[in-house]
């Protein structure tokens, strides 16, 4: 099913006016969740503040199972704002989309490839950007792309490259996957080929079981992808930052 979009140019690049428009919305909607999280602490939490205290902690486990805390308490508050950040967006386009003269504005932003595709080159940038932090710039060209052996540079190039795009694309495709059947199933209740009234009545009822059904599952899997990448950001890393791999 093809999707489209408001599209407009300044200084020369081409923006997407759904991704200026959801990227904020979902920017606002994070900052509530952690705004009214802390904004009253207690020592026995509860409501937002037991939700962000049990993303942290959820975080702070992601971190511990792919190097020493240490090493990777640096980056509780990359992983906590991006698992927040990517959940909120995969959410966003699961119950509803909004679309204006037949061009789509509210959506998940995750359903891009140029959103999740950015997001993959930022956290490599990183990734490199604290190894060369950490280990020094002499040292951390030697270790990541000349160690063990000289020769598999090429490899290690290409690698980066493969982990990107893997990055940036594998949730681009289940949140893509996951609107447009949703989508299908949304037309087919409201445009159905039934020929009257009560047929369209039947078609209605018979899609809404089909449609909660894979709402449901879509929310599964956009909080699974969203620790998925959380998870290959903080194994990404630690390759980069610890000394024992």
């Amino acid at each position: 099913m093809e999707h489209n979009f408001y599209m407009f140019k300044f200084l020369g690049l081409t923006f997407n006016l759904s991704n200026i428009i959801m990227i904020p919305v979902v920017m606002a909607i994070v900052l509530l969740i952690v705004t009214l999280g802390t904004r009253k602490l207690a020592m026995k939490p509860t409501g937002m503040q037991n939700f962000v205290e049990w993303i942290l902690d959820f975080v702070k486990g992601i971190i511990g199972s792919t190097m020493d805390w240490e090493t990777g308490k640096k980056f509780w508050s990359l992983g906590t704002t991006l698992i927040l950040f990517l959940f909120v967006s995969n959410m966003l386009g699961l119950f509803f989309s909004l679309s204006y003269h037949e061009n789509l504005i509210w959506r998940s932003p995750t359903s891009d490839p140029i959103v999740t595709l950015t997001l993959a080159v930022m956290i490599v940038v990183l990734t490199h950007f604290y190894g060369v932090k950490q280990k020094g710039s002499k040292n951390y060209i030697k270790e990541s792309f000349f160690a063990p052996l000289w020769w598999l540079f090429p490899i290690k190039i290409i690698e980066e490259f493969a982990n990107t795009l893997t990055l940036g694309l594998r949730l681009y495709g289940n949140i893509f996957a996951g609107e447009i059947l949703l989508s299908m199933l949304a037309k087919l209740a409201t445009h159905g080929p039934a020929s009257s009234a009560a047929g369209n009545v039947v078609i209605t009822i018979l899609t809404f079981i089909p449609t909660v059904v894979w709402q449901g599952f879509s929310v599964f899997i956009g909080s699974i992808q969203s620790f998925v990448f959380v998870m290959l950001t903080m194994v990404y890393m630690s390759h980069k930052v610890s000394s024992d791999h």
